[in-house]
């Protein structure tokens, strides 16, 4: 039996699987919240490291989403891990930080604007 934490519509489940045989019946199972999250807005914002920089310093959005926040400015000084933006992704703020110390060099978006998946944020030079 192999226990799991799911988060679903911001609600914490966990749930206990068990692998088993064909030809066994079916198990019926109601899955019961296990806990609520306190957490400020604020707190819930995971750092999402800028993986998909490319090695000129291009980052692009890891997922759809919509910028929230803008935490530098172009011109500015920026050190690797330093935040960035916040996109806001499926009720889930999300920090893009820095891949690499440089001078933020492009910034391609403003707050409020939506964004796809892989389209360019800013390039590190």
């Amino acid at each position: 039996m192999s226990k799991y934490r799911i988060t679903l519509n911001s609600e914490v489940y966990e749930m206990e699987v068990e692998l088993i045989e064909e030809g066994s019946a079916p198990i019926k199972t109601e899955a019961v919240p296990a806990v609520r999250s306190t957490e400020t807005p604020a707190a819930q914002k995971a750092p999402v490291q800028a993986d998909s920089a490319s090695a000129d310093g291009t980052v692009v959005s890891p997922m759809p989403g919509t910028i929230v926040q803008l935490m530098a400015a172009q011109g500015d000084k920026v050190s690797k891990g330093q935040p960035i933006l916040v996109l806001e992704a499926m009720k889930m703020e999300n920090e893009i930080t820095a891949a690499k110390d440089g001078v933020l060099s492009e910034l391609r978006v403003a707050e409020g604007q939506t964004v796809a998946g892989g389209e360019i944020l800013f390039t590190i030079g």
